[in-house]
């Protein structure tokens, strides 16, 4: 599919939410559609998700060697924007699938944050800095 062609599908398929977004409810509707092995859940979702995160590489890679008018960079903005949806989705039921939800994921992970922040240390590598 061209990719002119899926960023105006993209728009198309959107589902009217009237609510504001919450992650509680992102979760709810996104697990209404989640179709795939039970018993291999961890596997299946972690390679899912390694395969989204690829192609929001891809696209953007691909406008990094294309380059683009600004026509053409809003298009692939929005075709990046759906692959980052797809990402959040895995995420999501990643998730729900350890049994923590992903609101609290995502304030564990600002506090972490912060406290790198606060102590400097959000330059460097490792997961207790």
């Amino acid at each position: 599919m061209k990719l002119e062609e899926e960023a105006k599908k993209f728009m198309q398929d959107k589902l009217v939410i009237e609510e504001v977004m919450t992650a509680e409810f992102y979760e709810m509707k996104a697990g209404q559609t989640a179709i795939f092995p039970k018993y291999k859940a961890l596997e299946y979702l972690a390679l899912g998700l390694t395969s989204e995160a690829g192609e929001v590489a891809g696209k953007v890679k691909k406008l990094i060697r294309d380059g683009e008018d600004v026509e053409g960079f809003e298009l692939k903005k929005i075709a990046i924007a759906s692959e980052i949806g797809d990402v959040l989705w895995y995420c999501a039921m990643m998730a729900n699938e350890v049994g923590v939800p992903l609101n609290d994921i995502m304030k564990d992970n600002l506090k972490k944050l912060h406290g790198r922040k606060v102590r400097g240390t959000l330059h460097g590598s490792g997961d207790n800095r």
